[in-house]
């Protein structure tokens, strides 16, 4: 029986999943977690590489000790956050997408290639985090001098396992630097912002064997978690979706990116699937309620504060994409400010929270529909966020969709299902 490692890692956690194929169904057993977080440094929010590597091969010796017989492994992570190298050095800090460094160099950039362009080459949505705004910030700050490599991070990853630098397409995606025509780096706007040329060679496709660490198959997933998440979906045909954790991705596959004046308007981006586009916007999701928790009642359990919710009759909402939720200080003193100061009870808090992310979500679902000419029966919710019945229900009353809602590690199924299917 063939064996695969999924290597699942969030902002806030990561998992050690093995699967196998049994009965035509993907078997899965969760061996090791672990938490992850940024920290600061130098007023710079960032990640400890470091800690993330320890852990990844930590969960690895674990789930060797339980399946000797594993033959693959592969990682996927977020996006847009990536590793400088110098040579065999990493250029430190490694800095995480909340950082506020972009800011000032994002006018600069639009200055040089107005955004409506930049969306017309890239189909990639607005967000101050993009990787092509942080890089522009390096450049700028004299960090990409002598700089040889630039990794993702779960390219960054498997590199520290396998010793293998590639670069693959779906991650690729999420920087704002890839073509939406060819499906490769867009050389055009590398250098019209002045950025080293050879740090964007040819992408690499999932499903690539690019190595080994200690006799297991290194294996390129669709490194972008959204990427497997979609592919893990046990979806009937082809409709919308809401990858749900501390963002919320609802999007739906299209044979072909959509980069019209519509869809840029929308703040809609087109990122790389396994043979198709994900068509789809970025939510601010959980990362709203875990923040509350964290400012209100960081030891309640989930459970309470959904009940709190419940038995609130607060009808506040707010716009749950707005960008003083990103990253504040206080999220309870970001919803004060939005709401007029309100808010009462903690129940008040999270039902505002809950009911504005059932509001975006609605939102999102009409301008979808509206861009690609089609209307959908179906939403489908992955992810964390699926377990929450309270969200779920208010999502189907403000959509009037059926919410098929499954509570399962859609990603790391995907990145299994590759794996699984990969020639070793």
């Amino acid at each position: 029986m063939r064996r695969a490692l999924a290597i699942d890692i969030g902002a806030s956690s990561g998992r050690h999943i093995v699967g196998w194929t049994e009965d035509g169904e993907i078997r899965t057993q969760e061996i090791y977690r672990f938490p992850n977080g940024v920290h600061e440094v130098d007023g710079h929010l960032c990640w400890e590489t470091e800690a993330l590597v320890f852990e990844v091969k930590r969960g690895i010796e674990a789930a060797r000790a339980a399946y000797p017989d594993i033959v693959s492994l592969s990682i996927d992570t977020w996006g847009v956050d990536y590793v400088l190298l110098h040579g065999n050095e990493e250029v430190t800090p490694i800095h995480a997408y909340r950082d506020s460094r972009t800011e000032k160099g994002i006018p600069k950039v639009h200055e040089i290639m107005p955004f409506s362009e930049l969306y017309r080459r890239t189909g990639c949505q607005f967000q101050p985090f993009n990787s092509l705004y942080q890089l522009f910030a390096d450049e700028e700050n004299g960090r990409l001098a002598g700089v040889t490599d630039l990794l993702m991070m779960p390219e960054y990853l498997l590199y520290k396992l396998c010793g293998v630098r590639a670069r693959e397409y779906t991650n690729a995606t999420t920087m704002g630097l890839v073509s939406a025509q060819t499906g490769a780096f867009d050389m055009d706007i590398v250098h019209a912002l002045g950025l080293p040329e050879h740090l964007f060679p040819a992408l690499c496709q999932p499903g690539t064997v690019i190595g080994e660490y200690e006799g297991i198959a290194c294996v390129l997933c669709a490194t972008h978690d959204t990427a497997s998440a979609v592919e893990g979906i046990p979806m009937d045909g082809s409709q919308p979706y809401i990858s749900s954790g501390t963002w919320s991705l609802l999007g739906v596959k299209t044979e072909h990116p959509l980069t019209d004046a519509a869809s840029e308007a929308a703040n809609y981006s087109n990122e790389g699937g396994v043979g198709y586009n994900r068509y789809q916007k970025n939510i601010m999701g959980m990362w709203l309620v875990n923040e509350l928790r964290r400012d209100l009642c960081p030891n309640a359990p989930f459970g309470e504060i959904v009940a709190s919710a419940q038995e609130s009759d607060c009808a506040l909402l707010v716009d749950a994409n707005a960008p003083a939720f990103l990253s504040p200080v206080s999220m309870k003193a970001a919803f004060d400010a939005a709401t007029g100061n309100q808010l009462r009870t903690p129940g008040d808090y999270f039902r505002c929270a809950y009911r504005s992310l059932a509001a975006s979500y609605r939102d999102a679902l009409s301008e979808l529909e509206r861009n690609t000419g089609k209307t959908y029966e179906k939403l489908y919710i992955v992810g964390g966020g699926a377990k929450n019945a309270f969200l779920n229900a208010l999502t189907a009353e403000a959509t009037g969709k059926e919410v098929v809602a499954l509570p399962i590690e859609a990603t790391a199924l995907g990145n299994l299902k590759i794996q699984l299917e990969a020639s070793l």
